[in-house]
Order: C-alpha cells, then sequence, then structure tokens
C-alpha cells in the first residue's frame, strides 16, 4: 500500500508540474497572437485609409487631367476648375518658411539648455517646454488671430495681417518647443569625452560648441526637424484662423493664401459627396498622408543611422 500510494503521489506531483507548464505555455502563445494581432490591425487600418483615399482621389482624374490639377492655379469648383498648384504650393512655402525660422531658434535654444544653462534653470525650464507641447493649437490659432494678426497690421501699415507671415509665425510657435526638446536630448548624449578633447586641443566654448557638439548630435537635429516639419505640414487649426482662407497663389507674405488643409477643413462640408469637387479634396488628404509617410521613413533612416554611428 505503502508503493503504491508513493506512486500515485509522484504521478499527482508530476501532473501539476504538467500543468502549470501548459498553462505558462498557453499564455505566452495567446500573448504572442495578441501583439501579432495588434500589429496587423493597426496595418490594415493603416492601408484602408490610404486605399480609400487613394482610390477615391483618383476619380478626380476621369474629368480633371493630372497636369491641371497639379499645375494649374485655378480653383473655381463652381467651373467644374480644380487646380490644386496653390494649395500645395502654399503647404511647401508655409513649412519653409516655418523651418527657416524656427530650427535656427531651436538649435539656440537647445544649445543654451544643455551647455550653458545651471542645472537649477534646467530643471524648470525643460517641463516647461514639455507643457507648451501639450497646449491645444486653437489656442495658438486664436491667440494668433486676435493678438498677432493686429501687432503685424500696426507694424508694417497695412490693412492684411493675415498671410503666410502669420501662419509661419504661429507654427513656429508651436513647433518650437518639440524641436528645441529633441536637438537638447541629442546634444546631452554628446559623450563628454569629445568636450574634454576639443578643450584640451585649446578649443573655446564656442569652438567646441559649433564645431564639435552640434556635429556630434546632427543626426537628432535632423530628426528634430523632420519631426517639425511633420507637424507643419499637417497643422489645420491654428493655420485656418490666421493664413486667410483664400484660394491665390502665396507671391506675399501680406497676402491670404490657403493650404491643403486649410482648403479641404473649409469646403469638405458643404460638398456633394458624390463630385469631382470631393474626390479632389479626398487626393489633397491623399497628398498630406503621402507626405507625411515618407517623412516617417526619413525619420526611421535617421534614426537607423544614428544608432549605427
Amino acid at each position: 500500500m505503502k508503493a503504491d500510494e508513493l506512486g500515485s503521489s509522484l504521478k499527482a506531483s508530476s501532473g501539476k508540474k504538467f500543468g502549470r507548464k501548459a498553462r505558462l505555455s498557453l499564455y505566452n502563445r495567446t500573448f504572442k497572437v495578441i501583439c501579432i494581432a495588434s500589429a496587423v490591425f493597426v496595418c490594415i487600418i493603416l492601408f484602408s485609409i490610404l486605399f480609400l483615399m487613394g482610390r477615391t482621389g483618383v476619380l478626380t482624374f476621369e474629368t480633371v487631367s493630372v497636369k491641371d490639377f497639379f499645375f494649374s492655379t485655378e480653383w473655381v469648383p463652381e467651373n467644374d476648375q480644380f487646380g490644386a498648384f496653390i494649395f500645395i504650393f502654399g503647404t511647401f512655402a508655409l513649412t519653409l518658411l516655418t523651418m527657416l525660422i524656427s530650427v535656427p531658434l531651436s538649435v539656440i535654444i537647445a544649445v543654451f539648455l544643455a551647455e550653458m544653462t545651471p542645472s537649477w534653470l534646467k530643471t524648470a525650464l525643460r517641463p516647461v517646454l514639455d507643457l507648451l507641447v501639450g497646449i491645444p493649437s486653437v489656442v495658438y490659432g486664436f491667440l494668433g488671430m486676435t493678438v498677432l494678426i493686429p501687432m503685424l497690421r500696426s507694424v508694417t501699415g497695412t490693412n492684411m495681417g493675415d498671410g503666410i507671415l502669420a501662419a509661419a509665425i504661429v507654427l513656429t510657435i508651436m513647433v518650437l518647443p518639440t524641436i528645441s526638446r529633441i536637438i537638447d536630448d541629442s546634444i546631452v548624449a554628446v559623450p563628454k569625452k569629445f568636450r574634454d578633447a576639443s578643450y584640451a586641443l585649446g578649443s573655446t566654448r564656442f569652438q567646441t560648441i559649433t564645431r564639435v557638439v552640434i556635429p556630434a548630435a546632427k543626426s537628432g537635429i535632423m530628426y528634430a526637424v523632420i519631426l517639425g516639419m511633420a507637424r507643419a505640414i499637417g497643422e489645420t487649426m491654428a493655420v485656418v484662423m490666421v493664413i486667410g482662407n483664400t484660394p491665390q497663389l502665396a507671391n506675399a507674405l501680406f497676402k491670404p493664401t490657403s493650404v491643403l488643409t486649410s482648403n479641404i477643413v473649409m469646403q469638405i462640408a458643404n460638398v456633394p459627396f458624390d463630385s469631382t469637387w470631393n474626390y479632389a479634396l479626398y487626393m489633397m488628404g491623399f497628398i498630406l498622408l503621402v507626405i507625411s509617410l515618407i517623412m516617417i521613413v526619413i525619420v526611421r533612416l535617421i534614426q537607423g543611422k544614428g544608432v549605427k554611428q
């Protein structure tokens, strides 16, 4: 009897061990399946959006030629004229002007925070920049419309303060905290031995920063610039409130114009669904998606290059 009891107890204990291993294996497989399914689900959503926007946008070219859509400046939907060059040019011009203003300022702010600011001031300033990132864009747009545009009118003496310059200034204020913080982190990540070697060779502080630290952090700086461009291109509400929303070419800083995002927002509510007008707006949205995807790819390439370095 004792031998039988011992054998049964061993079988029971081995069964318990097997059950625990089986449960752990089941949990691991389930978790793996959930993770893979989530990744596949996100990919399906992304490609579904791209497919929907692209398929609907392509219908534009049934009545409008590709040349007229991309290179014509005539946007008069009532006359079946759908030239989107005004909005495409305005988008890139606004983004370029925003980057020309924001990038130098962001680099200066980041260098000040990382290299010249005492630790107690860094502790106070960095959370402030992080908080500025979270302010809703409509607040920036409202301040731009009520404060910035009257200020530009009084400074320039013109009746038109809205336009591409006002939009660029508002976007600069919006993207400045993001770009500054990323560049700040990139500069802090530069090894201290680089600075020590530069000082040992007799370099001044300015020479060390401009010729050693900033070049060493160039991948992070490029990463910050691309992210800033992505936000500037995709911004809507703040731009709508200060750019003027007029379908005319932006050949002057104080001339009201329109960009892809603002034109979509201002017109989509009043457009018949099965119309060339609606298809043209879908094509504009598809162009924005393609630009965003290209920027994401560039960011990933820069990240990979930075890791290898």
